[in-house]
């Protein structure tokens, strides 16, 4: 039987010569003025009189990628590590599709909002608990298909008030606020994922949620949010949990010339309408512009719940570093360190997909290095080598047998690369 990647990287080769047609077809513009795919194209249709009438915007992107694991296993998990997560194997992360109204602010009352898909191996990570899980499983000889499904991340209403500064107010499922890196796949340095965002932090949140700048240079941020089947106000769906609510909110400083920004947010609240114990995190990002070109971020996550292991307490916190260099308006190179702490073993499962084997308590570090390079605007490539060790149980080079999987390295070495295609 033939691999899966071969099948997905013909239909790759056969879309690409599809939209190489079309371009040339439509007498586009100069790829390098393009804002996207589609201007390329010449069918940009946010310049319609309909979609500027209404002030509506449509966006979305293609993001596939690749990785090599030097220790890769017959299952082709990259252990711990998700999203990029099969060796060998071409993944379309995401086929993304958003519209969006934004509010305006002004002197007046403003009325917005946003709904976005998702279809690729990430829709499974954006999924709110208790919504369908869509058809892959742990099957490890059936194909790759088993790892693509649908997401709706995103569906909310946004209001914009005249009162003091202006309060701005949403309402709907949309993503989470805590933490640096984001599942949106254009708006990260990297392809790989740190350890905080792919196990210490939400991905969403169903609720409502306010923001209001107390002054130019300080903004609060502060709602409630539902519960779900596992993890207080953490990617909660729309229609489980209603009884239990979890508060979610924060704060942003950020200085005049906004080379320099601290950013605190946290959520807390019980657990589930079942369980009353108590789940927060707290996730604390400051950025500075070292020099002109030279960014740093810092970021520290701490989070806790009771009660949860058997009566005992579970705990997780880390520390990530981030420097990157703009080397030419379109390239960049970029380096993250992380170090991140499962107390309890109860957060990070190996591998991160099928959530069958849990190393136990585990200290993670990670280190990241990579290039972000934009030949055009509308599309970016983003080679990087990352390296993986643990220091107590082993998390790495999953097989499978009579018992499922398990774990038998403490280290790994991956090497990856993916394309992000804006429309």
């Amino acid at each position: 039987m033939k691999q899966p990647v071969n099948r997905y990287l013909i239909q790759w080769l056969a879309a690409g010569l599809a939209v190489a047609s079309l371009i040339e077809s439509a007498g586009a513009k100069d790829l390098s003025e393009s804002t996207g795919l589609l201007d390329a194209a010449g069918l940009n249709i946010n310049e319609t009189g309909f979609m500027k009438d209404n002030s509506l915007v449509f966006g979305g992107w293609i993001n596939s990628g690749v990785s090599t694991n030097f220790h890769s296993s017959r299952g082709k998990f990259n252990g711990p590590v998700t999203f990029g997560d099969r060796s060998g194997e071409l993944q379309m992360n995401q086929l993304y599709l958003y519209i969006q109204r934004a509010v305006t602010a002004g002197d007046s009352w403003d009325f917005g909002g946003r709904f976005d898909f998702m279809y690729g191996s990430d829709a499974v990570f954006t999924q709110a608990y208790g919504s369908p899980r869509g058809h892959w499983d742990l099957n490890l000889i059936k194909s790759g298909e088993r790892f693509y499904d649908m997401a709706f991340p995103q569906a909310y209403f946004e209001v914009f008030a005249p009162i003091g500064r202006g309060l701005t107010i949403k309402a709907g499922h949309f993503y989470t606020i805590i933490g640096n890196e984001v599942v949106t796949a254009p708006d990260n340095f990297f392809y790989s994922h740190a350890y905080t965002m792919q196990y210490g932090e939400p991905f969403t949140h169903t609720g409502v949620l306010l923001s209001y700048p107390v002054t130019d240079n300080f903004t609060l941020t502060g709602g409630g949010v539902t519960g779900s089947e596992f993890g207080g106000g953490w990617d909660g769906a729309w229609d489980k949990n209603l009884g239990t609510w979890a508060f979610l909110g924060g704060g942003t400083w950020t200085s005049d010339d906004k080379g320099t920004s601290v950013t605190l947010n946290a959520t807390s609240g019980e657990i589930n309408e079942h369980d009353h114990n108590n789940w927060s995190l707290y996730s604390l990002v400051a950025k500075h512009d070292i020099i002109e070109g030279l960014h740093y971020t810092f970021q520290h996550d701490h989070g806790w719940v009771s009660k949860i292991l058997g009566g005992q307490d579970a705990e997780w916190y880390g520390i990530n570093q981030y420097l990157s260099y703009d080397i030419q308006d379109n390239l960049a190179v970029g380096i993250r360190g992380e170090w991140f702490r499962d107390d309890d073993g109860f957060r990070v499962a190996s591998p991160g997909r099928t959530l069958t084997y849990f190393p136990g308590a585990n200290n993670y570090f990670a280190v990241t290095g990579g290039l972000n390079w934009k030949p055009l605007k509308w599309l970016a490539v983003r080679p990087n080598i990352r390296y993986d060790w643990a220091d107590n149980a082993a998390a790495f080079n999953n097989d499978t047998g009579a018992t499922g999987f398990a774990a038998t390295r403490k280290d790994q070495l991956l090497i990856s690369t993916d394309v992000v295609v804006s429309f």
